[in-house]
C-alpha cells in the first residue's frame, strides 16, 4: 500500500479509500442492492489486511445503518488510532423542518447521531454532502469550525460543487480564521473529466486534497461496455450520469479496453491508474461488492501508464453537461 498525507494536513491516508455506500442494510433506505452486516465485513477485514486506512461512509447512506455497520466492524479489527474515518452530512435524514442541509442546528444534530452510529468519539473527516443554496455558507462553516474545535471531527472536507462555491468558502474561512476545507470529493473519471476545467486546478492551486467519487463511473470502466450489474439496473442517480453521453462514452470505453489488453491488466486497474497520475488526486473512493475488486484497487497503484497510453485514453473525450452537483 501507498500512503500521502491528505492536502495540507497531517493526516496519512491509503492512496486506495474504501467507499462504503455498498455496506448496509437493504430494508433501509433506497438502496436495495445494499450489502448487510454479515455480507460487509468481509469486505472491510479485507480493506484493512491490504493496507487500506481509509474508509467513507454519510449518515444517509442506507439510513444510517453503512455508518452502523462500518464504525463496528473496524473497529472489532483495528484499533481507532490506525483507522481514517470519514463521514457526510446534508441529505434527509427525518421528516420535516430541520431534517437535512446544513444549517447549524442539522450540523450539530447529524454529528453526534453520526458518531454514536460510529461508536466513536470523532471522524477524521467530515464532510458537507454537496452545497446547501438555502443556508448562508457563512452559517455552515461557522458550525463546522465549531465542530472541530470541540474535537469531533479533525478536518472538514466538501464535495461536488461548482469551482466559485469551492472559492467562495475557502475565502470565507480564511477571512474568519475557521477551519477550511482540506479535501474535495468530486466526479471525476475517464468518462466524466469536466472538473479538468477549474475545480482540479483550483485543488492544485489551494492544496486541497482530491479524493474521486465513482472513479470506475459505477462500474461502467470495469466491465464489458453492454453487460449489467445488479447496481446498475437499480441505480435510478447513475443512470442520469452518463445517458446522455453513452455514444461517446462507448468509444472512451473501446480505448480503455484497447490500452488494458495491451498492457494485459484488467480495465478496473488502468482506469484507476490513469486517475492517480492526476496530481490533485490523493486517494479515489473505491466501491467493492466482490472481493477481488479490492485486489483491482490496490494492483492499480503498482501501474504507471505512459504517455502515449494515457493519450489514448483521453481521446476520445468529448464535453458532457455539468453532473453530480444535486
Amino acid at each position: 500500500m501507498q500512503y500521502t498525507k491528505l492536502g495540507r494536513t497531517g493526516l496519512d491516508v491509503s492512496r486506495i479509500c474504501l467507499g462504503c455506500m455498498s455496506y448496509g442494510e437493504p430494508d433501509r433506505g433506497s438502496h436495495s442492492w445494499t450489502l448487510g452486516e454479515a455480507a460487509s465485513r468481509p469486505f472491510l477485514k479485507k480493506a484493512l489486511d491490504l493496507g487500506i486506512n481509509f474508509f467513507d461512509t454519510a449518515n444517509v447512506y442506507s439510513d444510517g445503518s453503512s455508518e452502523e455497520i462500518v464504525g463496528r466492524t473496524l473497529l472489532a479489527y483495528a484499533r481507532r488510532g490506525e483507522l481514517v474515518i470519514a463521514t457526510k452530512v446534508n441529505q434527509r435524514m427525518h421528516k420535516g423542518p430541520n431534517g437535512m442541509g446544513l444549517a447549524r442546528k442539522a450540523i450539530f444534530a447529524e454529528i453526534d447521531a453520526s458518531l454514536q452510529r460510529l461508536g466513536t468519539d470523532f471522524v477524521d473527516l467530515y464532510q458537507i454532502h454537496r452545497w446547501d443554496p438555502t443556508v448562508p455558507i457563512e452559517e455552515t462553516l461557522e458550525a463546522l469550525n465549531d465542530v472541530v474545535r470541540a474535537g469531533k471531527a479533525l478536518h472538514i472536507g466538501a464535495s461536488s460543487m461548482f469551482a466559485w462555491q469551492f472559492a467562495k468558502a475557502l475565502h470565507v474561512s480564511d477571512r474568519n480564521g475557521w477551519a477550511r476545507f482540506q479535501t474535495m470529493q468530486n466526479h471525476v473519471n475517464l468518462l466524466y473529466r469536466e472538473e479538468e476545467r477549474e475545480m482540479l486546478p483550483l485543488c492544485r492551486d489551494e492544496g486541497i486534497a482530491v479524493i474521486p467519487w465513482s472513479p470506475l463511473a459505477r462500474g461502467r470502466l470495469a466491465r464489458e461496455w453492454d453487460t449489467a450489474s445488479v447496481r446498475s439496473e437499480n441505480d435510478a442517480f447513475g443512470r442520469t450520469l452518463y445517458a446522455r453521453t453513452a455514444d461517446a462514452d462507448r468509444k472512451v470505453a473501446e480505448a480503455l479496453a484497447a490500452v488494458a489488453t495491451r498492457l494485459g491488466r484488467p480495465r478496473a486497474q488502468v482506469a484507476l491508474a490513469w486517475l492517480l497520475a492526476k496530481p490533485e488526486v490523493s486517494a479515489p473512493i473505491v466501491g467493492a461488492t466482490r472481493l477481488e475488486q479490492l485486489d483491482d484497487a490496490v494492483a492499480s497503484l503498482t501501474l504507471q501508464l505512459a504517455a502515449e497510453d494515457i493519450a489514448e485514453l483521453e481521446a476520445p473525450y468529448v464535453p458532457h453537461p455539468v453532473m453530480g452537483h444535486d
